[in-house]
């Protein structure tokens, strides 16, 4: 009892700034499971809104691994947490041993609760398949390179949502006149602008 609550309250400490991140892969199956087919590993901050995506060739290992190593070189504040869904692809010994090398705190939602993760579910969908649509990439349709095509993209998708694109965040919720309670937000700004005011960035790459 005394490990699940230090957890519980190290991992309430981890959720409570931002580097805790929720993430999901997406297949670019098109109408059919059938044969291999090109993923995407998507990202986002909870606190801020921060996104990170990254194509691999599948789902194994080794190129799930690779994708969240490019996260953590990449994203310009430290990962703390990372929440995925029950897949079998983050479930797994060789990813939950890297988190732990790295002290990051690794959870997962619970089986067929997609609400838990309703933040990622809706990246998934208006980054993700907005820019990739749902087609099909995968050998022999599209060539091997693919997922190296993809990642010529998704740097410029990035950009755009984490430097130019001004979100709401909830922060409560109100009472009307007809004593209903309406969901309260802050005022948009963009994930960059939440960071710095956070104050989390790396001093290395903080703009000048």
């Amino acid at each position: 009892m005394e490990i699940t609550v230090k957890y519980a309250r190290e991992y309430a400490k981890v959720e409570d700034e931002p580097g805790s991140f929720e993430g999901d892969t997406v297949a670019h199956r098109g109408p059919t499971l059938k044969g291999e087919f090109c993923r995407t590993l998507n990202l986002t901050d909870m606190r801020t809104g921060w996104v990170f995506t990254r194509s691999i060739r599948n789902n194994a290992s080794i190129h799930i691994l690779a994708g969240l190593a490019a996260a953590v070189e990449q994203v310009p504040f430290l990962i703390t947490g990372l929440d995925f869904d029950n897949g079998s692809e983050f479930i797994n010994h060789d990813v939950v041993n890297w988190a732990a090398g790295r002290d990051i705190v690794f959870t997962r939602s619970r089986p067929y609760k997609k609400n838990d993760q309703a933040t990622i579910e809706s990246k998934n969908n208006h980054l993700v398949r907005h820019y990739s649509f749902y087609w099909r990439y995968a050998p022999p349709e599209t060539p091997p390179e693919t997922p190296i095509l993809l990642n010529r993209l998704w740097p410029l998708v990035n950009d755009r949502m984490n430097y130019l694109t001004p979100t709401k965040k909830p922060i409560g919720y109100g009472t009307d006149r007809q004593g209903r309670r309406p969901r309260l937000y802050d005022k948009p700004a963009t994930p960059m602008d939440r960071l710095l005011k956070a104050g989390v960035l790396y001093r290395r790459r903080k703009p000048n």
